[in-house]
């Protein structure tokens, strides 16, 4: 965004305010500043006055002129195409010199004496206005022969490139810029009286009907006039249009193109004869697919608001009545618009609008119609017509308290509220209460809640007017149920990794076959794209993959194979729930130098002793729930009282089939298993005592029967069996031994007190199950 010191005062007195506190200014309110370049025309260089010209004798290209600098009138040889008598010019006098160091020296040119030079915008190091001399006017000031050009403010001028970021499509306009310096430096902004069509010329009624959809979301104005020649332009205008770029040739898009980086109003300029021929049209305004406004009349579109202007529609070098629309339209249905529409071409007017024009419209197409009133060059049609739903205003509401603490520092009150007046916001707040709401203005479209109305206050405030704080380190605890069920799980993986088990991963997808045969329930959640036919449902077990695991390693020689895995199954249901699941096969061991060549096979103590080693210690109850384990060797993994998975052998049949040895598994339902921390418990500092009791029980007896009638005692004792002997003479009897340690936590036992104890174990399984010693 280009601007100039010079151009902001026509909107803000910055006459007192320096160069340099413009810019720490704008940088101080986020308005960045790209770039400047002061203005400044160099000494003995004054206005002159073209009195006469005449051919150059020897030269097709040069004329000799009289010009009048005041004090004198000096004879200049100029090459200058567009150069007449009765022109006000730039004149470099003799010892001038020019912004690229050249000096200006008497000097004969074809035999021609000249004294000093005719100069053009560029010498003069401004803007290009035009391919020849510049030619001055009153637009500058007012025009005295021998005053110095330096001494005109338009010549002695700052240029400030400012970046705009997109959602600051308000700052986009030098009225918008002049908006935030008045604001940041206490300043007003500069009354501009409206312009008032003659209440005797024809109203646009008769020449335009408007018809506009309910949900229309942009706003238009349009004004008519017969244009009877083209308007001229001043130097000043010459200069600025210059200095951004302006690539327009037609006079009136010139004209609308400086109205627009003035004001930031768009505008479209229609050729009434090309839009119909009948001596009244109906513009029609409805609504697109993506909510973005067409305007048509009858079949024939004549744009999209904010987007494009249909090319047949607009004017020429013939265009003699013209229809001059300004428009606002909603940025955000103006970018989906285009987000869909990728082959639109960027515009001047598409990047204004995605980033929100100014939407006071009257306030850009009022200084047109004045220029050409002034000019009287154009006949107009009164009144306008404006139209579109009503904008919604957005409301804010807020506390001091909030604000300050977002700032982190406080802001009294009327300092906020006062802000906020100056940048438009409508404030209403009572004294007594800290509560303010207030209403965003429609030219602030970048503002949506009160993290937005802070960095308004803050950045006008100044960010380097708020004292430092120390930085406030306060880490959350982030402890959480998910995290402590995480380690958990982390710590069993790794205590399983402890105990000798290699961690296996696979899908959550299993083969519905393989499931079936090992007497699974079909999960009533089909897959409705399975990656093949052996990964087609949903996995109830873990079980399965670990066996077809365990089969792999062993064809590849594994002779001891320990596998374990942590993920999801799921039920008939397609309920979700993790689980543990573990294999062993074949060997306790692999042969080795260490362990020997004659390892046993593993076993189901072995194995659930290792289970126990990961979830702790746990009892066992006989079961026969899974068919696909041995019905002599599976059991139900008891913990606290609650059940949370089960142990077993691999049937005879199954491991045939899939070609394995020996093999247990076990599935631990992880989310039975209660995370409790470890509780240390007091241990006796006296030694134990230990004694073995063989009992004649009946084969048919289990231990759980015996362990059950001993514990009834309520005991300081542990025991478990320690060898099992039948023979002939026993019958249908066997011998169980069964070991017994006694310890005591506040002395040494004797060995009366332990043989008194052994008597009442005796006395009880006598008593409870007719059992006694051997």
């Amino acid at each position: 965004m280009i601007i100039s010191k010079n151009w902001l005062n026509e909107w803000i007195d910055l006459s007192s305010v320096s160069a340099d506190e413009i810019l720490k200014t704008l940088n101080s309110i986020g308005l960045e500043v790209d770039g400047c370049t002061k203005v400044k025309i160099p000494e003995k260089i004054v206005i002159g006055y073209v009195k006469s010209k005449e051919k150059h004798p020897d030269a097709d290209k040069l004329n000799i002129c009289m010009v009048d600098v005041g004090s004198d009138s000096l004879q200049i040889v100029c090459g200058a195409k567009n150069v007449e008598a009765g022109q006000f010019v730039a004149v470099a006098l003799n010892g001038a010199v020019m912004p690229d160091g050249m000096q200006i020296k008497r000097a004969k040119l074809r035999g021609i004496e000249s004294n000093g030079m005719i100069c053009s915008s560029t010498e003069l190091g401004l803007a290009k206005t035009n391919d020849g001399i510049m030619v001055l006017d009153e637009s500058i000031g007012r025009l005295e022969l021998g005053k110095e050009l330096n001494e005109y403010d338009i010549f002695n001028d700052v240029i400030i490139e400012v970046d705009i970021t997109a959602n600051r499509g308000d700052a986009n306009s030098i009225h918008g810029i002049a908006r935030e310096l008045s604001v940041a430096l206490d300043l007003p902004i500069k009354e501009r009286l409206a312009y008032v069509d003659g209440e005797n010329l024809p109203g646009i009624g008769r020449i335009l009907s408007l018809h506009t959809h309910e949900k229309v979301k942009s706003l238009h104005m349009f004004r008519a006039f017969e244009l009877m020649q083209n308007p001229s332009e001043n130097l000043v205008t010459k200069l600025r249009l210059a200095l951004i770029e302006c690539s327009e040739t037609h006079p009136m898009r010139r004209l609308c193109e400086y109205a627009t980086h003035s004001t930031g109003v768009i505008f479209r300029m229609y050729d009434f004869a090309k839009i119909s021929t009948d001596e009244k049209i109906s513009i029609d305004i409805s609504v697109g697919t993506h909510q973005e406004s067409i305007l048509k009349v009858d079949d024939k579109i004549l744009g999209v608001a904010g987007v494009y202007q249909n090319k047949d529609t607009m004017i020429d070098e013939s265009s003699k009545l013209i229809l001059l629309e300004a428009s606002y339209a909603d940025p955000s249905v103006v970018s989906e618009y285009v987000g869909e529409n990728k082959d639109i071409v960027k515009t001047n007017e598409l990047y204004r609008s995605t980033r929100s024009s100014e939407p006071n419209l009257a306030l850009g197409i009022d200084p047109i119609f004045e220029r050409l009133s002034s000019q009287n060059i154009a006949k107009f049609y009164a009144g306008h017509q404006l139209s579109a739903t009503k904008t919604e205003v957005k409301t804010i509401s807020f506390t001091i308290t909030d604000i300050n603490k977002m700032i982190g520092q406080d802001v009294p009150k009327i300092e906020i509220v006062r802000i906020l007046k100056k940048l438009g916001f409508d404030v209403a707040f009572t004294q007594e209460s800290e509560n303010i709401n207030v209403k965003v203005p429609n030219y602030r479209y970048d503002i949506i809640n009160i993290h937005d109305v802070c960095e308004e206050i803050v950045r006008i405030v100044g960010i380097d007017n708020i004292a430092s704080a120390p930085m406030k380190f306060s880490e959350s605890n982030r402890i959480n149920d998910t995290l402590k069920r995480y380690k958990f799980a982390l710590n069993l993986r790794k205590k399983a990794a402890a105990v000798g088990f290699y961690e296996s991963v696979h899908y959550v997808f299993d083969s519905s076959d393989e499931l079936r045969k090992l007497g699974f329930k079909e999960c009533k959640t089909s897959i409705i794209n399975p990656i093949n036919n052996e990964l087609n449902e949903l996995r109830p077990t873990l079980v399965n993959h670990l066996l077809k695991s365990c089969e792999k390693n062993s064809k590849n020689q594994k002779k001891s194979i320990k596998l374990f895995e942590y993920g999801e199954v799921f039920d008939e249901n397609a309920n979700q729930s993790m689980r543990f699941g573990f294999v062993v096969s074949g060997l306790k061991f692999e042969p080795s130098l260490n362990n020997g060549t004659k390892v046993a096979q593993v076993d189901f103590m072995g194995f659930a002793s290792m289970i126990q080693g990961i979830v702790g210690e746990f009892s066992l109850v006989p079961s026969s729930e899974m068919g696909y384990l041995s019905p002599f060797e599976q059991a139900k993994i008891i913990k606290n009282g609650d059940e949370i998975g089960y142990i077993g052998r691999v049937s005879i049949d199954v491991a045939s089939e899939r070609d394995l040895s020996k093999t247990y598994v076990s599935e631990i339902y992880f989310d039975r298993l209660a995370n409790t921390n470890i509780q240390a418990q007091a241990y006796s500092k006296f030694p134990s005592i230990s004694r073995d009791l063989s009992l004649i029980i009946p084969k048919d007896m289990k231990f759980k029967t015996i362990k059950d009638s001993i514990n009834s005692l309520g005991l300081n004792v542990q025991f478990a069996p320690s060898d099992i002997y039948s023979s002939d003479e026993l019958g249908d009897n066997v011998s169980l031994s069964i070991k017994f340690t006694f310890q005591d936590m506040q002395k040494t036992l004797e060995d009366e007190e332990v043989a008194c104890l052994m008597d009442k174990i005796l006395a009880k399984l006598k008593d409870d199950l007719n059992i006694g010693i051997r």
